[in-house]
């Protein structure tokens, strides 16, 4: 086991635990769905609103930019320690779920990127409080269910490359479906899931507490892995499937977008694999090695697959899924740290801010990728993730002196 207090000798996971975690998750799954709706439909949307490449990919970076800015509000305001979990859950799955909803208005290329800002800074209401709640059902295995939470979202970001992939649906249909799912989440997470007994000591109003949050070296540590891990993260899974594709044509495939798309889901959802792999690594051999592993050999893709742009499709391939597996293997074992090492009363507080720094971190690199790309090529432009998992990596090896490890 990994980062456990020594004064809990704990042996099992309460009973209901498993079920606790299979609502948790669903629940997320769905209440996120809203994220990846707009990103499933953008090639019709191109199309309907005449959108330019640069507001294409704002109809992206509008989400994680709402989101930083809503996760960075309930940090500033203690929101996530305050309101309940669940019940944070529910009102940011309905804000969500109406701002989605306003884009059958057809707002335009504009009022789109705003709408979804909106629905990124309501689902800050939904991912850190489902990671919070799910700690409340473990400790032995906490890594492993917060790893399966994690790859049920990873599943979600890889769906609208299968969506593209099999022809795509009618945006409209997509945004009113990927609407009442974002809700129904939220309904499950209140009515039907549960607080486990493990619950985190109620938290008095402290704005002060967002700055303090990183004094703890522990927390600051994992969160430095963190930011290191999505400086990789979201640019791989974006410009992955427009990398494929080029392999494809250079290939000479008569439909590389279709392929490539295809190709790119099946790279990014053995994620969701990498993820509960991660998660029972994390508890048995310990959050830092897990953690620092799985960077290595991210990093060691990304440095490598650029070059093999002209390679046969059967390498490009392996090295991608290698790569899907293991860029987000480590995802869930650093929010685990913040909740097994910080302050109790504030673990929501953490885990948002955490979030919402890495987020803001995200945003270069998707804006970089295709600017790299373009001057010095592939090998360059990806090469460019590998400083994330080199800084990921140090940071979780001084981590380790701070792990206390059991057996079980």
């Amino acid at each position: 086991m990994s980062v456990l207090d020594p004064a809990l000798q704990i042996r099992r996971d309460p009973r209901g635990c498993w079920r606790g975690l299979t609502i948790l998750a669903g629940a997320m799954l769905l209440g996120m769905t809203t994220w990846f709706s707009a990103t499933a439909v953008v090639p019709q949307l191109r199309e309907l609103w005449s959108l330019t490449p640069g507001q294409s990919a704002w109809m992206t970076i509008s989400v994680q930019l709402g989101f930083v800015v809503g996760a960075l509000g309930s940090a500033l305001f203690n929101v996530a320690d305050l309101i309940p979990p669940r019940r944070l859950m529910l009102f940011g799955s309905i804000g969500a779920a109406l701002a989605n909803l306003l884009l059958l208005t057809e707002p335009g290329g504009t009022g789109a990127m705003l709408l979804r800002g909106l629905t990124g800074l309501f689902l800050a209401g939904v991912y850190p409080p489902a990671m919070k709640a799910m700690a409340t059902w473990f400790k032995i295995k906490r890594g492993t269910a917060l790893g399966i939470m994690v790859g049920a979202l990873t599943l979600g970001s890889a769906t609208p490359h299968l969506v593209n992939g099999l022809g795509g649906l009618d945006w409209r249909l997509v945004i009113a479906a990927t609407s009442l799912l974002t809700l129904a989440g939220g309904l499950i997470a209140e009515f039907l899931g549960s607080d486990g007994p493990f619950d985190f000591p109620r938290a008095p109003f402290n704005p002060g507490q967002a700055l303090r949050a990183f004094s703890d070296r522990p927390v600051r540590l994992a969160s430095i892995g963190y930011f290191g891990h999505m400086w990789e993260l979201y640019a791989m899974w974006a410009w992955f499937s427009v990398f494929i594709t080029q392999v494809l044509s250079n290939d000479g495939w008569a439909e590389p977008g279709g392929t490539g798309a295809l190709l790119a889901f099946l790279v990014i959802a053995i994620g969701a694999v990498g993820c509960w792999v991660g998660g029972e690594l994390g508890d048995r051999w310990g959050r830092g090695n897990t953690t620092s592993a799985a960077m290595i050999v991210s990093g060691a893709c990304a440095l490598l697959i650029g070059f093999l742009h002209s390679a046969p499709l059967p390498l490009v391939l392996l090295v991608g899924l290698v790569w899907g597996f293991a860029v987000v293997a480590d995802s869930a074992q650093f929010s685990t740290v913040i909740t097994e090492l910080g302050d109790q009363q504030y673990v929501g507080t953490a885990l948002t801010l955490q979030l919402a720094i890495g987020f803001v971190l995200t945003v270069p690199t998707l804006w970089l990728i295709p600017v790299v790309q373009a001057a010095w090529g592939w090998p360059a432009a990806f090469g460019l993730l590998a400083i994330g998992p080199v800084v990921g990596t140090i940071a979780m090896q001084k981590l380790k002196q701070y792990e206390c490890r059991g057996t079980g």
